[in-house]
């Protein structure tokens, strides 16, 4: 295309002006989009099969959440804290009669929902008179980029250069729970895992290491919190990866899916553990907004439908059949993953950012898992033609390379 009239490269060469540099995005830029489809500045249309990162749950400009945020703003946008308002009060009366959980508290983010519910874990022991602030995560976890969060996660990248991190955090293994054992002790206060490792490539949690993480922190007085930021909302094909499980959390994080691209966060807990957080303990200036609560209502009557979830687990088949035998053809993949439609492909030999452009080449949009592997989070309603397509172009740049 004749660069003058290039509209994504004027754009992203004033990105290069005005950003900070800690993102490195695609050369185009998206203009408009439907469902699973995005159209960039030029109008070239692509498949996403990432999801903004496991976030847009129902596609983009899906006309049910578009109603119910324009309603809502044409109502109420904000009241802060000091008062409550209905959506908030609605959405957490859904969370609470579907989930294991008695009380709620909301946020913006998953960082903010493990930020409140490590707070929460600490201040639980320190009003029982315990003397427990340690916490154990997992190595190859992410939590989120806060300094608590890249203190819990286990990623050294993410780490450099921010230190001092935080004290009294240790990382056992995954599905190890020997590891677990060496590490509890009557210091510890809560324990803190992803059913699913989704950032370092989609690693499900072992059955039977779960449960008995479970018994061990039953056994030691130590809260169990389970970071669904990106697993929960459908996208294992279960409303929350710990139903699946058939254990229960403390407490439980979610995020990402829960507004299908608003944002909004939230920390969900029991009764007993609720009431560390009183008054004026903790809070939010944006949390629990009516606009990203009227539009999460939504889609928590969609999602938890079981009609819907069996659909998901549907799809996380065909779309595992279909990459097989596209391995089968290029012999690109060293291993494919699933859990529900969050999928993700070892490579061989080349890089994945490479890749990844190659398939933006060619009208797809996925993201990475390092630059040894690809990740599909697609919209858990997008149609079986969108994953045909979309896996379609990934074959056309897996044949380029």
């Amino acid at each position: 295309m004749n660069n003058h009239n290039d509209k994504n490269t004027a754009l992203k060469s004033i990105y290069d002006d005005v950003m900070l540099p800690n993102y490195a995005p695609a050369d185009f830029i998206p203009d408009r989009a439907q469902g699973s489809r995005v159209w960039d500045k030029n109008n070239k249309e692509y498949i996403d099969l990432g999801g903004g990162i496991a976030v847009n749950s129902l596609g983009h400009s899906n006309p049910i959440l578009i109603k119910a945020l324009n309603d809502q703003a044409n109502k109420l946008w904000h009241t802060s804290n000091y008062i409550s308002n209905e959506p908030a009060i609605s959405l957490a009366k859904k969370l609470t009669e579907l989930t294991f959980a008695e009380k709620v508290y909301f946020s913006n983010s998953g960082s903010e929902a493990n930020e409140a519910a490590i707070k929460m874990a600490r201040k639980f022991h320190h009003d029982r008179g315990e003397n427990r602030d340690e916490i154990i995560a997992f190595e190859n976890s992410f939590h989120g980029r806060s300094i608590l969060n890249i203190s819990l996660g286990g990623s050294e990248i993410h780490k450099q250069g921010f230190e001092p991190l935080l004290s009294g955090i240790k990382h056992a293994k995954y599905n190890d729970i020997k590891s677990v054992e060496n590490l509890i002790s009557n210091k510890t206060a809560a324990v803190i895992i992803e059913p699913v490792q989704g950032e370092a490539g989609v690693h499900e949690a072992n059955k039977d290491f779960l449960k008995s993480l479970r018994d061990l922190c039953n056994e030691t007085g130590t809260l169990l919190i389970m970071d669904e930021v990106q697993s929960g909302i459908g996208r294992m094909g279960y409303l929350y990866g710990y139903i699946k499980y058939e254990i229960e959390p403390d407490i439980l994080t979610s995020a990402k899916g829960l507004g299908g691209g608003i944002p909004i966060g939230a920390t969900l807990t029991k009764n007993d553990i609720a009431s560390s957080l009183s008054t004026g303990t903790h809070g939010s200036t944006f949390g629990g907004n009516p606009m990203a609560c009227a539009v999460s209502n939504k889609i928590i009557e969609i999602v938890s439908d079981p009609g819907f979830l069996i659909e998901v687990q549907k799809k996380e088949e065909l779309m595992m059949n279909l990459l097989s035998e596209i391995n089968s053809e290029t012999k690109t993949f060293s291993d494919l993953r699933s859990s529900g439609l969050w999928i993700c492909c070892d490579i061989k030999d080349l890089d994945a950012f490479e890749l990844l452009d190659r398939c933006y080449e060619n009208g797809l949009i996925l993201v990475t898992a390092g630059n040894k592997a690809l990740r599909f989070a697609p919209a858990l309603n997008i149609s079986e033609d969108d994953i045909n397509e979309g896996l379609g172009n990934l074959t056309k740049a897996l044949n380029q390379i």
